[in-house]
Formats: C-alpha cells, structure tokens, sequence
C-alpha cells in the first residue's frame, strides 16, 4: 500500500486519489442538475416564487432537459456522500490520536468552519443568477430583499455542518470506545470485505429505513445556515464511524489494501454494484414502497461505496502528479464550486446544445398559454420568447457562411431580452 507525501503530510494514494475523484462527481453532479426534468416547469417571475418550490433543486434552471443527466445525478446521490463521510472518518482517528483532543477539535474548527463562514458570505452570489433568470431587473437591493425572505439554501454546505458535528461528538464522547463496545467490528470482519459489507448492511438498515419510511426519502430540514436531507444524517454517521473504526485498527490490518480480497475481486464487486443500483432504480421507478425503496437504496449505496473502494485499490496504486493535485486542490474546489457551477449555467442559457429538443420544449411551454395572460395586452409572453428563441435556435442552424456564430448568440440574447421587457411593460 503506497503512502506518499505531500505538503508536510503522508497519504494514501488510493484512498487519497478517490476522495478526489469523489469531489470530481460532486461538481459533476451540481453542474448536471440545471438540467433534470424534476427542476419546475413553470415560468418563475421572482426569486421567491422559484425558491419556494420544492422541484428548485439547482439555482439555474435550463430550459433543456436530459434523461442521462438524471439518471448520472441519481446514481452519484445513491451512494457519493456516504463514500465521502466513510473516507473523512478513516483518517480521523489517527489523526485524534496524533495530535490530542484539543489541537484535532481545534484544526477541525479551522479546517471546517472558516469555510462554512466564507461559504455563508459567498452563497447570496451563488443565486443572483437565480434572481436575473426569473424576472430580476432591479439591482442587488431588489435581490437582497427577496433573497432575505427565504430559508436559505446551503447547496454543498451541508456537508461541511455535519462532518463538523460528527468531529466535535467524536471528540465529546468517545464515540470510538463506544462504537466498538455496542457495534463495532472484530479484527476478523475488518479483514474479511463481505463481512463487513453485510454488517455494515445491516446496521444501515436499522438507522435509514425507518426513518425513511416515517417521513420519506427525501425530509430536508433548516439546520443552522444549510438545509440537511435529515432521514439520511443517521446513515451518514454509520458511515463516518465505520471508517473511524476501521482508521482506528490501522488499514494494514483491514481490508483496505491492494492485496487484500476486495482489491482482487474488483470486478465482481463493480457487476454486484451495477446490479444493485439499477434494481433499486427499477423498483423506485415502479413505485415501491418507501419502505422496500428505502431497502433497495442501502443496499445499493453500500455496494457501490465498496466497489469504488475496491476499483481504487486496485489500480490506483501509482502517483501522478495530475492527482496530485486534484487531490491538494479538492477540498478547495468543493468549497468554491458551487457557485462558479451556477454562474456557469447561467452563462449557457439559451444556448441550443439538442435544438431538436429544445424546440420541442419551447412548443410544450407555449401549449400551456392558449391567448394573453389575464391583463395583458398581447399574446403570452412564454409564446412570444419560445418564439424568438426557435427563430434565433434555426438561424444557429442554418446560419449564412461566413457569419459568426457569436453574432447569432448575440442576436438571440438581445432577442430574449427584449421579449422579457415587452412582457413586463405589459403587465397591470
């Protein structure tokens, strides 16, 4: 098992590289997320009206819509955070034990907290592109007035508020004592993969699917500045112990290694992984139960949290220093990505990536106004932007030679924009 160095401090390589990678998919995921199909059909005209419905899963919502896309964010949210908290917990230990309650309570605080502060000040700039796509046009004071109407959304926050409380119970508590005392893993299953993975099953189980099936899969709640999916807290602690318990026997002496059974059976665990995965989608699809639902998805999380582990171990097993660096650089990009995310979204409106498709959407928005909005001196304002914007989507396509294509993008925004002032200059 290579343990490399970097700025003062050894790492794992494989775990390291995944943790990496992992951060990779969460920017992935929020990127992708201005494109699902649940994000709401409606035309917004503020801030608050979009926010307040419970489909505004992402602060840019693109007209274009993507099957694939939803089904790369609804793989990665089955299993990328608990995986996070699992390899956050591995290191904790050790580290506790290096450097003593105190200065580790302390670092965590620094490490942790600073960035929760910078991201509080930081995220009212995340969703001024939020406010420009739905009808702002007066000014940060005009956002600042709606945005202080509103429970404030913390995007990738979260995860930064309850690592924070799992460090300072950790430290509280002697939450490691009392994990091996009432549930903790012998040496033995710390050894054996599919031990493990049953047991850790189990125990998932126990701390998920009730409350699951109590308030559903998807109970967020306001807890300090973030929004918390809070059904799932537990099962994230269960995560985050289990790599406390196997840090704490030394990854030597568990599983976690490039010879170790896990490691060399890579592939059956990636095919278990993928099975599970698509029956817990088929099942959710074809509306189960939240209890059997709830099941199918820890089952399916624990499968694909061990065959990332394994695929990782297995061959990442080499520096380079491209991963290096994304590994240096992730904990920095997860908190700053979200709002560059956004803005980046915001950016590529109107741009026809499946023209096809984005007609097609334009013309099932018009059938939604048939004539003028009550009050309104023309004919719907949905009508009047699709129309532009097919007209300005079919110049992108049937361009003169020789005309640029940012003139043409140029003329759809100017387009876009002056189909927006016409509707608000007639509305009562």
């Amino acid at each position: 098992m290579e343990v490399a160095e970097a700025r003062g401090r050894s790492f794992n390589v494989a775990l390291a590289y995944l943790r990496a990678f992992i951060i990779v998919l969460v920017v992935a995921h929020h990127a992708a997320m201005a494109y699902h199909p649940i994000l709401p059909s409606f035309e917004a005209t503020s801030l608050v009206e979009y926010m307040q419905s419970v489909q505004a899963i992402s602060p840019v919502n693109d007209e274009q819509r993507s099957g694939m896309l939803a089904l790369f964010a609804g793989f990665n949210d089955t299993f990328f955070m608990a995986l996070l908290f699992l390899l956050s917990g591995l290191f904790a230990w050790g580290s506790l034990q290096k450097k003593g309650e105190g200065p580790y309570l302390r670092d965590r605080l620094l490490r942790l907290g600073v960035p929760l502060v910078l991201m509080v000040v930081l995220r009212p700039l995340t969703y001024y592109p939020t406010y420009l796509q739905n009808g702002g046009d007066g000014g940060f004071t005009d956002f600042w007035t709606q945005w202080s109407r509103l429970e404030w959304r913390g995007g990738p926050l979260w995860f930064l508020e309850v690592l924070l409380f799992f460090d300072v119970v950790l430290v509280s508590s002697g939450a490691l004592g009392a994990g091996r005392a009432i549930v903790g893993p012998g040496p033995e299953i710390a050894r054996r993969p599919l031990r493990f993975f049953l047991w850790l099953v189990g125990l998932s189980l126990l701390a998920y699917v009730p409350i699951s099936a109590s308030y559903g899969s998807f109970w967020w709640v306001q807890i300090g500045p973030a929004q918390v999916q809070l059904n799932r807290v537990p099962l994230y602690a269960l995560y985050f112990l289990s790599g406390v318990l196997l840090g704490g026997m030394g990854l030597e002496r568990t599983f976690l290694t490039p010879d170790s059974d896990l490691a060399r059976r890579w592939g059956r665990w990636t095919v278990a992984a993928l099975v599970a995965f698509v029956v817990s989608l088929a099942m959710a699809l074809g509306g189960a139960g939240e209890g059997l639902s709830a099941s199918l998805y820890v089952v399916a999380c624990a499968a694909l949290s061990f065959a990332f582990l394994a695929t990782f171990l297995r061959f990442a097993t080499t520096r380079r220093r491209l991963f290096d660096h994304a590994f240096e650089s992730s904990y920095g990009i997860y908190v700053l990505h979200y709002g560059v995310v956004s803005w980046v979204a915001y950016a590529l409106l109107g741009w026809a990536f499946r023209p096809s498709r984005s007609g097609s959407s334009c013309s099932a928005r018009r059938s939604r106004f048939v004539g003028p909005r009550p009050g309104s001196s023309g004919g719907s304002v949905v009508s009047r932007a699709c129309s532009e914007r097919d007209a300005a989507a079919t110049a992108m396509r049937v361009r003169p030679r020789g005309v640029p294509a940012r003139e043409i993008r140029t003329l759809s925004r100017a387009a876009s924009g002056s189909s927006r002032r016409r509707g608000r200059a007639s509305r009562p």
